[in-house]
């Protein structure tokens, strides 16, 4: 899976829901990442790299589980496969969207 594959996944995942008030950023590094903006109704998702409310630092790989549903979002921040920088909150409303 490449990160514009990623974004189009989370695209849809987020295409038909309500704002959630804030911007995140997955950040996976050298593979790029992905930014969607929750200020909107539906958010918008890209590939931009810009500054967010929450960051959220994982490899590609775990980006893809969690959007799969084979990746549970608390397990892989508990195991130190995700890292979140920035907004606590922000991240827990995440949980929604995977």
């Amino acid at each position: 899976m490449s990160i514009d594959t990623a974004a189009q996944a989370i695209n849809e995942k987020v295409s038909g829901g309500s704002a959630i008030g804030s911007t995140v950023k997955f950040d996976c590094g050298e593979d790029g990442q992905v930014f969607v903006d929750g200020n909107q109704t539906p958010p918008t998702v890209s590939t931009e790299d810009a500054a967010a409310d929450c960051t959220v630092v994982c490899s590609l790989d775990t980006l893809q589980g969690m959007i799969a549903g084979d990746v549970d979002p608390t397990a892989a921040f508990m195991q130190g496969k995700i890292k979140v920088e920035g907004d606590m909150g922000v991240a827990m409303k995440l949980s929604s969207l995977f």
